[in-house]
């Protein structure tokens, strides 16, 4: 997976930043989606990668329970985690126990359960009345 997230880094879209993420959602079936973050001049109107591939995934038909495992790369000598809006996202499609790897672009790599990436998380059990 590492050698995907290196060659769908190079699509990111990140002239402001300059910081690159690519991020690829593998699906219990074994099909897999990427997504690289893009940014806009307008910063608010910027998309992370892994909003990109979980959104991808959503718009070829996958469903929450259908998601298996989640990698990220940036472009750092060192591990970096997705934001907090991300975890949300993770929060949402994934399970618990599900698997997310961090990647830095040297190959390290660090592996959360999405349960200790989101340790307080906020769902639909936190909309009823």
């Amino acid at each position: 997976m590492e050698e995907n997230l290196k060659r769908l880094l190079e699509n990111s879209y990140s002239p402001y930043s300059k910081f690159r993420v690519a991020s690829i959602c593998l699906m219990k079936d074994g099909k897999t989606f990427g997504g690289v973050n893009v940014e806009n001049a307008s910063y608010g109107a910027s998309i992370c990668a892994e909003q990109v591939a979980i959104t991808s995934a959503i718009a070829n038909g996958y469903k929450k329970g259908d998601f298996s495992k989640l990698y990220v790369m940036c472009d750092r000598d060192e591990e970096s985690t997705s934001c907090f809006l991300c975890r949300q996202m993770i929060n949402e499609f994934f399970a618990p126990d599900d698997e997310i790897i961090l990647y830095s672009n040297d190959g390290d790599k660090k592996v959360y359960t999405v349960r200790k990436l989101c340790p307080y998380p906020f769902g639909s059990e936190d909309l009823e009345h």
